[in-house]
């Protein structure tokens, strides 16, 4: 008989950095009960390994409309091979925790779908599925701390045989914090990298970023740490008027390096700057010197093996650089864990207390307050505790990581070869004690002057909304900024059709009112008219939802409803379905009312509607890209 690993395995699949932070925290619950414990990434896990296990913790997030993070997708793949059986984890154990929005749709779609698998295989739960959800006040923790109770308590009754001193046993929090899990070491001016030196500007920019988010304790693994491209912007004008309590904005930019090929309907992510100053108030409260030379490696781990991507380079960076690139101290709100390193490092006895309960499950719902609903950052926790005094290693684990900030491309390289356009909204809010807050790489993106020679680091990644061909009729939804890669389509279609028959797209678009936020009203009023890629000569339309402009709020399933006949006609031409904008409600309402049109119009049960959207998804003709 096959011997099980005595190994308790946590495999976890991050997007953004959130699934591995509950991957840790669980190994260091385990760990405090004397539990040895494995940590890995998916994409760092030989799958066919699974029937060795005894038991297996999966942490799991939800990205985009119900899909695996990237680093899932090979692993999953595997685990859907139909000659695995039913009888494969047979005698395995495992239990499920999800990290999901229930703003969205399918919502925890990930977790779901994999319990479901693993107990299909024959594996056995040790405790129902946990689904953590973003929009709780309490964030994801509030699924967590009971799920990891219940967790430990079943695990103790059924696999004793992995806390071998005892289900009483608890290492104190004292004993456990142990040693940072990255290591600093700080080295002569020597030690620059003669290359730097002679380097183009451009080149120079790239090997810093590259370096230094190489080195990142955030770096997320199937991230790229060098730019794809650097671009330049030579436009910025404002889509709102200035009395609107909106503000969007159009940005266009030049390539200043090389130019990246991209498509419609793709992703741009963009590198925010930090405030100079912040960066520099939070050097100087923790001591720290700027100027002095450093490199980041990981710190092995004496009882558990910490997935590790991070390709440490040998070239030394400074430490002002290295934070202002990679440690997110001005905008992001730390997580629970930082409170707890902290309250080691404070020496005045009220602040420890405060750190200590702030840590604490019953101080979760007041540090929630406190922390992410005020969206305190690194910089004003520190002010907050001026005792602490805790060493760099600890922040560069801690911190949260600066991370790039992806918007949908809103221009089309057919009708701009050297340019990208995007459409922002500069995101800004007032707390619930009334201060104001702003989204970092929106506010910086709409202070840069055109004039200045600011050199953007960029990424180009595929979104969730594939390019159509000419010869595809398009039905396009996209209320608000939703819009904004539908301009590119169109913008396409537009030269496409130079050369050839292109097919007709119907295209729906919803703002509050027509004079206050109606995004690129001329451009699409152009399109509309003559043989235009939305005029009716070409098949097309274009179709505008004012929610504020009267008494009764009209959206843009109510412009639908109008259009019905035309919906129709064009689905049974074999037309795709493009659906873009806000998580919320949108998206939701937007499949209701195409139901209640097939409904109608074909004579057919809503049952048969709701089946026939879903065939159409299969066939990958219903495309959403939504956000929150």
């Amino acid at each position: 008989m096959e011997m099980k690993s005595k190994t308790l395995l946590i495999l976890y699949a991050t997007q953004t950095g959130n699934a591995l932070d509950v991957a840790e925290r669980i190994a260091r619950e385990a760990e405090r009960r004397a539990c040895t414990v494995v940590i890995r990434s998916t994409d760092d896990y030989d799958a066919n390994s699974l029937p060795a296990e005894d038991t297996v913790i999966f942490v799991v997030s939800t990205t985009g409309q119900g899909d695996t993070p990237d680093t899932m997708k090979v692993f999953w793949r595997f685990l859907l091979q139909r000659n695995l059986g039913s009888h494969w984890l047979e005698g395995i154990h495992y239990a499920v925790f999800g990290l999901g929005d229930s703003g969205y749709q399918k919502y925890n779609f990930v977790a779901k779908k994999l319990d479901k698998r693993l107990s299909d295989l024959g594996a056995t739960a040790v405790v129902e599925r946990g689904l953590g959800d973003d929009q709780h006040p309490s964030g994801y923790e509030a699924a967590l701390d009971p799920w990891l109770s219940s967790l430990w308590s079943r695990l103790n009754e059924i696999k004793p045989h992995f806390f071998p001193k005892g289900p009483d046993f608890l290492v104190s929090n004292e004993e456990l914090i142990g040693l940072p899990k990255f290591q600093v070491t700080y080295h002569n001016v020597d030690d620059i990298d003669s290359r730097l030196s002679t380097a183009t500007d451009f080149k120079y920019l790239q090997m810093q970023i590259g370096r230094a988010r190489s080195m990142s304790s955030g770096k997320v693994p199937h991230e790229k740490s060098k730019p794809d491209a650097f671009l330049k912007m030579v436009k910025n004008f404002p889509l709102t008027r200035a009395s609107h309590e909106k503000d969007v904005r159009h940005f266009e930019f030049e390539f200043v390096s090389q130019v990246t090929k991209y498509e419609i309907g793709d992703v741009l992510e963009v590198l925010p700057s930090q405030s100079p100053a912040a960066v520099d108030s939070f050097i100087q409260r923790c001591n720290l010197d700027p100027e002095s030379l450093i490199t980041v490696h990981p710190r092995e781990m004496e009882n558990r093996h910490i997935d590790n991507n991070v390709n440490t380079l040998d070239v030394p960076i400074k430490l002002r650089t290295f934070v202002e690139l990679t440690m997110d101290v001005t905008s992001a709100s730390p997580r629970r864990y930082f409170f707890e390193v902290m309250s080691f490092f404070a020496t005045a006895e009220h602040e420890k207390e405060r750190l200590q309960y702030f840590a604490s499950p019953e101080g979760r719902d007041d540090l929630y307050q406190y922390n992410q609903k005020e969206r305190r950052t690194v910089l004003e926790v520190l002010e907050d505790f001026p005792s602490v005094q805790m060493p760099f290693e600890w922040f560069v684990q801690l911190a949260p990581p600066l991370k790039n900030r992806a918007f949908s491309i809103s221009s089309s390289p057919l009708a701009h070869p050297t340019q990208v356009h995007l459409t922002v909204e500069v995101v800004s809010w007032t707390t619930p004690f009334k201060r104001k807050r702003q989204g970092l790489c929106s506010t910086w993106l709409a202070s840069l002057d055109p004039e200045q020679s600011i050199y953007i680091p960029v990424w180009f990644h595929k979104g969730l909304l594939p390019p159509p061909p000419p010869s595809l009729p398009l039905i396009v939804i996209g209320p608000g900024t939703g819009c904004a890669p539908f301009r590119g389509f169109v913008e396409e279609r537009a030269v496409q059709s130079q050369s050839s028959t292109i097919a007709p797209t119907l295209l729906f678009f919803g703002c509050r009112n027509e004079n206050n936020d109606f995004l690129y009203r001329d451009f699409w009023l152009s399109h509309s008219e003559k043989d235009g890629v939305l005029s009716e000569a070409k098949g097309g339309g274009f179709y505008a939802a004012f929610s504020r402009d009267q008494p009764q709020k009209v959206y843009v399933q109510h412009k639908m409803q109008e259009q019905s006949e035309r919906i129709w006609n064009l689905l049974c031409e074999g037309a795709a379905i493009y659906v873009a904008g806000s998580s919320t409600k949108m998206p939701s309402d937007v499949v209701v009312a195409f139901e209640e049109i097939i409904s109608k119009e074909s004579g057919a049960p809503r049952e048969s509607a709701v089946r026939w959207l879903r065939s159409l998804e299969k066939a990958g003709k219903y495309h959403v890209e939504a956000w929150s």
